[in-house]
């Protein structure tokens, strides 16, 4: 999730733990315990494109993570806090629930987490989209409400009770409903055209869970398509072709394999001015409306150096982000 979110989460649940005792300086190590496992992603100033993306909600996302690092910022922080009545082992306490949450949180997006780590099994969910307000915006309210409040009381704990109760609801009961709902719509959608495939993932759109996307695996291609809650008219699926045949002797070379990995098999290969371009399908592509020519969120340039190849993240070009924003609330309210 983006870093809003995840900060009013660690402050909420470091307010739960510790708020009784130490009151706003439990939502602020709350708060930064929900930053630091994003700290990954500064890999890529580092490492190469592909051992980034392999880093990436990996280690720091995983409960391995906060059980050997809670103990030290924990101990840290007590060094820092040395007048509080707060223990060693009650700060260690709260940055482990800043950091577990965070890859709990994180699980239910595309990109997932690598909870298991060492294991290489990644958790996700896809039912919520990295940016979502109906999620963060409530929950942000509610926590600033706690925060006037006074340390220990009433009215203090109810508001922080309640930004954790509603973003868990819209989470994991909400968002998973509408998730089963519209992929039950795609389905149908599938067999009323006849159209017969191997595996079939959805997700939400951008910044809601109204609009959800669908990417479908048939022979030769990949078929992505769209669907409202809002929706009058059938279900367009747009054909991407796998193009995979283009990679020739490049299939076999290991960092492409690493890629094909990454992207779970969801991948198209383009060619465009003589180069080769590994397209990940996982994140669809920047238009809120399916069509052939847009661009993919995730798209790489290969280039081969030494007999190795390498990834280049290509820049995403966007346009008007205004007007992508109102075709995306223009697609939302339906077709």
């Amino acid at each position: 999730m983006d870093s809003l979110t995840q900060i009013v989460l660690g402050a909420a649940v470091g307010e739960a733990v510790l708020g009784k005792k130490v009151g706003n300086k439990a939502m602020l190590y709350g708060a930064i315990a929900g930053t630091i496992p994003d700290l990954d992603t500064f890999a890529s100033a580092f490492t190469d494109t592909i051992t980034a993306i392999e880093i990436h909600r990996g280690f720091t996302h995983s409960i391995a993570f906060s059980i050997l690092f809670a103990p030290v910022f924990g101990w840290l922080i007590s060094k820092i806090e040395r007048k509080s009545i707060a223990t060693w082992q009650n700060w260690s306490w709260l940055m482990f629930w800043g950091f577990f949450t965070h890859p709990l949180l994180d699980s239910h997006t595309t990109w997932g987490t690598q909870l298991f780590w060492p294991l290489e099994t990644r958790l996700a969910y896809k039912n919520i989209f990295v940016i979502d307000p109906l999620y963060t915006l409530p929950f942000l309210v509610f926590l600033i409400l706690a925060m006037r409040e006074k340390r220990g009381t009433t009215k203090r704990r109810k508001f922080n009770n309640l930004g954790l109760i509603i973003s868990s609801i819209y989470l994991l009961i909400i968002t998973p409903a509408l998730k089963l709902y519209t992929y039950n719509k795609f389905i149908g959608a599938l067999d009323n055209q006849k159209i017969s495939y191997k595996k079939i993932e959805t997700k939400p759109s951008p910044l809601n869970a109204i609009l959800w996307s669908a990417n479908v695996e048939v022979d030769d291609a990949y078929l992505i398509g769209n669907y409202s809650v809002f929706d009058t008219q059938p279900i367009d699926f747009v054909s991407h072709p796998k193009n995979h045949n283009l990679l020739g002797d490049w299939s076999e070379k290991r960092n492409v394999k690493r890629l094909i990995k990454i992207s779970e098999g969801w991948y198209t290969i383009s060619e465009k001015e003589g180069e080769i371009y590994f397209n990940d399908l996982r994140f669809g592509t920047l238009s809120p409306v399916a069509k052939t020519d847009a661009d993919f969120a995730f798209s790489y340039k290969l280039i081969e150096e030494n007999g190795e190849i390498k990834a280049i993240e290509t820049e995403k070009t966007r346009g008007d982000a205004k007007e992508l924003l109102s075709q995306l609330g223009n697609r939302i309210l339906g077709n």
